[in-house]
């Protein structure tokens, strides 16, 4: 009896052992802890969940600022507006004069888990961070997700003094952000009314490239499709398809950007670092592939004047001391501590 109850222990622990590790291999296969409290309209038909540091249904006149901040593959909006709000408030006279939203881009198990309404915008479980269209309740995109609030802010009956919104993502938050910064177009309004948008890119596993050409070419040659959307420009999705690469390649290079990459990024087995060939093209590694896409993109011709590079030192795949690091800081809210690499 005591030998089948000491199998039946092992057996168990063994058990147990494997569902963790599939755990942290496929973790966004789960239902999210924790679903946005606040909604906004995309289109006639969907709404999309999102946290908001001020109600923004009454006007907001000292309101000189927006962040959003775009969750990682996890969906854990939560968690990153928790960091948001960490962030806000070190930024001390900044944080006060700013509004913070966290989007949370959901899946069909989180509508299912929660019984959500039909009107809930749910997506592929990473579709989203290349902008593909919602699977429910309408085909909206995750790039027409971020217009309908960059649409908010240009409000001036809500945000009379807004001066800047910052869009920033961490990880696949990261890859919505560097795509959204080549295709968005909820720019353009904001623009015409003297708001500027800047672009925050922190520490995703890949990049949108213009060229065929990669860091790794051996890779890149034995990998069919390493140059379709979202890792190039062919086989773009519908939100992209009414512009020429060349056009969206000069928005991009038009548009304020930066790079934040944390120097200790550098694992090439991290369980949610993207290890397909279209990804191992670009580099071994986040940090690798971030230095390389911005070394690719300043070698172009005239350069990339508007981007800029913060290494953020000993910082590794962690959103939360990323964005609250002195450069996240920088980066967010033009505080002073952190010097561009280039």
């Amino acid at each position: 009896m005591k030998w089948r109850t000491f199998v039946a222990t092992i057996a168990l622990a063994l058990l147990s052992c494997h569902a963790n590790a599939a755990d942290e291999a496929t973790p966004n296969l789960a239902p999210v802890k924790a679903v946005a409290d606040a909604r906004l309209a995309v289109g006639d038909h969907a709404v999309l969940p999102l946290y908001l540091s001020s109600d923004w249904a009454l006007p907001l006149p000292s309101i000189t600022r927006a962040v959003i901040v775009l969750h990682g593959r996890l969906r854990n909006a939560d968690v990153y507006y928790k960091s948001a709000r960490t962030a806000q408030a070190a930024a001390s006279d900044e944080g006060r004069a700013t509004i913070m939203i966290v989007p949370q881009f959901l899946a069909q198990v989180d509508i299912d888990a929660y019984k959500l309404p039909d009107e809930t915008l749910r997506w592929s479980l990473e579709g989203w961070e290349g902008g593909e269209a919602a699977l429910a309740p309408s085909p909206a995109s995750s790039f027409e997700a971020l217009d309908a609030i960059l649409a908010r802010f240009g409000d001036r009956r809500i945000f009379p003094n807004l001066k800047q919104v910052v869009v920033a993502g961490h990880s696949g938050g990261g890859q919505v952000a560097q795509r959204y910064a080549i295709a968005g177009r909820g720019e353009a309004k904001l623009s015409r009314q003297h708001i500027e948008v800047r672009y925050v890119v922190a520490n995703p596993s890949s990049y949108a490239y213009f060229s065929a050409e990669r860091p790794e070419p051996s890779i890149a040659a034995s990998c069919p499709g390493y140059d379709n959307w979202k890792y190039g420009m062919n086989d773009r999705p519908p939100y992209l398809s009414d512009a020429t690469s060349a056009a969206l390649e000069q928005r991009y290079v038009e548009r304020e950007v930066i790079y934040l990459l944390g120097t200790l990024d550098t694992n090439p087995e991290h369980p949610a670092l993207d290890n397909s060939c279209m990804a191992k093209a670009q580099g071994p590694y986040r940090y690798a592939r971030g230095h390389a896409y911005a070394d690719a993109m300043a070698g172009r011709d005239h350069g990339t004047p508007n981007h800029k590079l913060f290494d953020v030192a000993g910082i590794g795949h962690d959103g939360d001391k990323m964005l609250t690091s002195k450069c996240g800081l920088t980066a967010l809210f033009d505080l002073p501590g952190c010097t561009a690499d280039r």
